[in-house]
């Protein structure tokens, strides 16, 4: 059965601007993977139009089948010890005053990947010492010791998605847990990050679960939320159960602000969309 037709407000131009093709060959040059690409992002023109974009480390396959995700999966390469000093070189050759680092998971590896995203935050420290790092993290199964270790690297904001509502967890990423992330974004709060996650709507939840994960999130001492439509990025991904219109984003972005979060809502948002624009005032 095919997908429902997307509303107008889904639909985003495809960059052309000089300086989207001038980002594209940097990023081709560096040999590096961005989740702008590998997730199919609808934001991908605007963001690097204006040169901004999402790093992802730890290579480009994740060794996760989370069913809402495009980024490709299966046994990945060994890690590249080099990655650290190629993203922090291509970092400084953008000249950005805010960076979001995210990665696959890594569940191969005895420390989750750990490890690299600590020398990743470090060498970006050193080549762009202005610059703030966003580390938008996968939750490291769990392992306490992993999770400290890119604390202890300081990212200004620590990131971390619970992706959806309780409810569907099993159903959209079943490798992970609401609860795990949950005191993934509990510790790293308890520890003096600054934290942030994330949510997509149109897989069929109802607003009252979506209130629920917003009181969660809030709970876990959480100071800034994302919601979003979910968008299939392929076949082999779960089906859109609902688009969600724009007033109903609105209705969920007052929730989260009454609820003391500093919230982005709208059917294109996503974890790292205009993060540059909106977060350095609550990292600060």
């Amino acid at each position: 059965m095919s997908e429902m037709r997307r509303p107008s407000w889904l639909k985003r131009p495809i960059g052309k601007d000089p300086e989207f093709f001038a980002l594209r060959r940097m990023v081709r040059a560096s040999g590096l993977a961005t989740v702008c690409e590998s997730a199919s992002c609808p934001n991908l023109g605007e963001c690097w139009s204006r040169g901004f974009l999402t790093v992802m480390i730890l290579g480009d396959t994740c060794t996760r089948a989370c069913r809402f995700c495009g980024v490709a999966h299966g046994t990945p390469g060994p890690l590249d010890r080099e990655e650290p000093i190629r993203v922090a070189k291509l970092l400084a050759g953008l000249n950005l005053r805010y960076v979001v680092l995210t990665s696959v998971d890594r569940d191969d590896l005895p420390d989750g990947g750990s490890g690299l995203w600590a020398a990743t935050i470090h060498a970006v420290r050193t080549a762009c010492p202005e610059v703030y790092v966003e580390a938008l993290i996968s939750d490291f199964g769990g392992a306490t010791p992993a999770l400290d270790r890119v604390i202890e690297a300081w990212p200004d904001v620590l990131s971390h998605n619970v992706e959806t509502v309780e409810s569907l967890q099993r159903t959209v990423r079943p490798q992970a847990s609401y609860r795990r992330s949950l005191g993934v974004l509990e510790r790293a709060a308890a520890r003096g990050c600054v934290t942030k996650s994330g949510l997509m709507v149109g897989l069929g939840e109802t607003m009252e679960e979506v209130t629920q994960t917003l009181r969660d999130l809030a709970a876990t001492g959480v100071k800034m939320v994302t919601v979003g439509q979910y968008l299939r990025p392929s076949a082999a991904c779960l089906p859109v159960a609902r688009y969600w219109p724009p007033e109903e984003f609105d209705e969920i972005r007052k929730t989260a602000v009454s609820l003391g979060l500093d919230a982005q809502a709208g059917p294109l948002v996503r974890s790292s969309y205009q993060a540059d624009l909106r977060v350095r005032g609550s990292a600060a």
